[in-house]
């Protein structure tokens, strides 16, 4: 076999192998139950907000309307907004008592990124007997029975954590080339059954759209104290749990729950480059990482196009594995497939180079300094 032909048939080995994890993950990672459900404890939602006048009403009109839910209370922080985000929620929460609005125009302080800041004075507002810990983005989206179903997943699981996934919703171009890889870079390389009944930090999987602790484990490791700096602080505070020996455990939430993170190209771009430089723990595994997804879904479909004879079958296999991966993830997030996931599947390749733009792009903002996200830097505050 030539140099040529085993590089093809080892990237086309590893896109089998994420194949054959995404299937196991698209038979075996639990999903959130609709109703009934019946929560007797008290259960606080919090929701940070920042230039959420657009957003928050609706997640607002979601809260109002769930049920199974005996004892619910809301916290919403309208963290220095400059949108009329609290007239905004105000005006939706009108008369609900179980919710409670308050601001703060307090810069982060030393140390502190500004999500994981918001996010700890929320758990500071809460009251004792709280039982469980709820934090929610403002532009999630949630059915009736979401917030019910999570709670009872978390006690049924008897861990720590509960991370309900959220369906990644992806409209413009941009984001349907890259949106979906968030659900497929850990289905198709984790295997949450396993994951799930481990406490190994790095098998932990979190989206901090959607997180649902037991209070005690979390107040136990100091709450989002003990991640005050991280710009994934989701992750980090997941890793937390799992170092101290608790479990957290993953969901998918789709369709109970859903979001469109980013609007359109620019939005992404900027929302990605606010994390991605962190990913890998620096630049020389963001490299290592990139070099390892160029050659898996590239070279392939590079052979099947170019190769001849057995290449080009090898290569032919190691694409088609790639997008029933892409196809076999996104099913899994949201519980079905349309047309567009068809597509964007297809164009695997070009989701690959997209990604690797973004972290090019992620890295050189962070050694430039241009790092900003609603009008703060990104990274502790010095």
């Amino acid at each position: 076999m030539t140099p040529a032909a085993r590089a093809v048939t080892a990237a086309s080995a590893v896109s089998a192998l994420g194949a054959l994890t995404a299937l196991a993950n698209r038979v075996g990672t639990p999903r959130l139950r609709p109703g009934p459900h019946r929560v007797d404890e008290p259960v606080t939602v919090c929701v940070p907000a920042r230039d959420e006048a657009d957003r928050l009403p609706a997640l607002i009109a979601d809260l109002r309307a769930q049920r199974g839910l005996t004892d619910l209370r809301v916290l919403i922080l309208d963290d220095a907004s400059t949108d009329g985000t609290s007239d905004a929620a105000r005006a939706a929460i009108a008369d609900d008592p179980r919710f409670r609005l308050t601001r703060n125009d307090i810069h982060p302080g030393r140390g502190w990124t500004g999500k994981t800041a918001a996010c700890a004075r929320l758990a500071e507002l809460t009251t004792p007997d709280t039982r469980v810990l709820t934090f929610l983005d403002a532009d999630v989206r949630l059915a009736p029975d979401a917030v019910a179903a999570a709670v009872t997943e978390l006690r049924r699981t008897r861990a720590a954590l509960m991370c309900p996934w959220p369906w990644q919703r992806a409209e413009s171009p941009a984001e349907r080339l890259v949106q979906p890889l968030l659900c497929w870079s850990w289905a198709s390389t984790l295997p949450v059954a396993v994951a799930n009944r481990t406490t190994f930090a790095s098998m932990a999987v979190a989206c901090g759209q959607f997180l649902v602790f037991d209070i005690a484990a979390y107040r136990a490791i100091g709450g989002h104290a003990a991640v005050a700096d991280s710009v994934t602080e989701d992750l980090a505070i997941a890793r937390e749990l799992r170092r101290a020996g608790q479990r957290t455990v993953l969901a998918a939430a789709g369709p109970l729950a859903e979001t469109r993170m980013y609007r359109g190209a620019s939005e992404l771009a900027e929302g990605y480059a606010r994390w991605l430089w962190s990913a890998y723990g620096g630049p020389a595994g963001s490299v290592a990482v990139g070099s390892i997804a160029a050659l898996a879904f590239w070279l392939p479909p590079l052979a099947a196009i170019l190769g001849r004879g057995g290449v080009r079958r090898i290569g032919l296999t190691g694409y088609a594995a790639a997008v029933t991966a892409r196809l076999l993830a996104r099913s899994l997030e949201t519980g079905r497939l349309e047309r567009a996931d068809v597509v964007a599947a297809v164009a695997h390749p070009l989701s690959v180079a997209a990604y690797l733009a973004l972290s090019v792009g992620s890295h050189h903002a962070r050694l430039t300094g241009a790092l900003r996200w609603k009008g703060r830097t990104v990274g502790p505050s010095r």
